[in-house]
């Protein structure tokens, strides 16, 4: 394919992406609920993935099989996405969230597209062009609307939490980028899950929360299981998007989970749509002009 054409086939897997993470956000709001500890929670939810991840990635074979093994030399890599993406900030990110409020700490994560954006643009050398700018501020904008507008913002210890969450995924999306190509992304998504599902293991058994894991519920493991599935699935769709489109926009693009989110809520939880769920038009709008964008414009054309 041209790059043109992988372009728009990342971008149509990054909406696949939104919309997963979408219905993930609303099915986790409601299974976290089940649990006493969100920790213990994300660590079975991600081992669940990771385990997922091998099994298909060991019954595909498609990776010994269609092409040479991967080298030595990027192990080192993917051991640190496993860190710095499946390991490290869901503790940062699930320790905020228990003490933040649930919209400061979406408002912070959504923030991941700034991030991306500049150290795709100092490292990855990807064009940021005044689309992106314009549009990255209506996604900004809009999900502020729906966190309640500034006066509705604080920041402590609990919001510092989250953002080092979030800074550590920004850094995880440049490398996987990077990385990707000489790495299949069924490959990294496995890793990232497994590697990070077993370190995630290691920090609850240092808390001294390891027999509150293996004492689930068989209620609780079924909502882990379904949950777990989807990351499964999220990952393995993100990291293909990346793979094909430029990091900035694959980043911007899934903002658009937000809406699919409260759209769920509204209809499922009764959640009402009020007057700052325009916030929901500006996101679409934002996510509209990143696709058109890519759409219409050849790759390295100006903006």
């Amino acid at each position: 394919m041209s790059a043109a054409s992988d372009r728009r086939t990342g971008l149509a897997f990054a909406l696949a992406t939104a919309a997963v993470s979408g219905v993930a956000v609303f099915v986790n709001g409601i299974a976290v609920r089940r649990f006493g500890d969100p920790t213990v929670y994300t660590t079975a939810k991600n081992l669940v993935a990771g385990t997922l991840l091998v099994i298909v990635l060991l019954a595909a074979g498609s990776v010994r099989a269609t092409r040479p093994p991967v080298a030595r030399t990027q192990w080192p890599a993917l051991a640190v996405i496993a860190v710095i993406g499946g390991a490290v900030p869901f503790v940062l990110f699930f320790e905020g969230l228990a003490r933040a409020t649930s919209t400061n700490a979406a408002f912070i994560h959504k923030t991941l597209v700034v991030w991306v954006a500049i150290g795709a643009t100092v490292v990855l050398r990807e064009r940021v062009t005044a689309i992106h700018v314009a549009a990255i501020g209506s996604l900004l904008i809009g999900h502020l609307m729906l966190a309640g507008g500034v006066g509705g913002a604080s920041f402590g210890r609990a919001e510092v939490l989250v953002l080092a969450a979030t800074l550590l995924w920004a850094t995880e999306v440049i490398l996987v980028k990077r990385l990707l190509g000489p790495v299949p992304a069924q490959m990294a998504a496995a890793v990232r899950m497994a590697g990070g599902g077993a370190l995630l293991v290691t920090w609850v058994t240092v808390k001294g929360d390891l027999g509150v894991l293996t004492g689930l519920d068989p209620g609780q493991w079924a909502w882990v299981l379904l949950t777990g599935a989807t990351l499964a699935a999220f990952v393995t769709v993100w990291y293909t998007a990346l793979s094909l489109a430029p990091a900035v926009d694959v980043s911007a693009v899934l903002v658009l989970g937000a809406v699919i989110t409260g759209l769920l809520n509204s209809g499922f939880r009764g959640v009402p749509l009020t007057a700052d769920s325009f916030g929901f038009v500006l996101i679409t709008l934002g996510v509209a002009a990143v696709v058109g964008h890519a759409a219409i414009r050849p790759v390295g054309a100006a903006a």
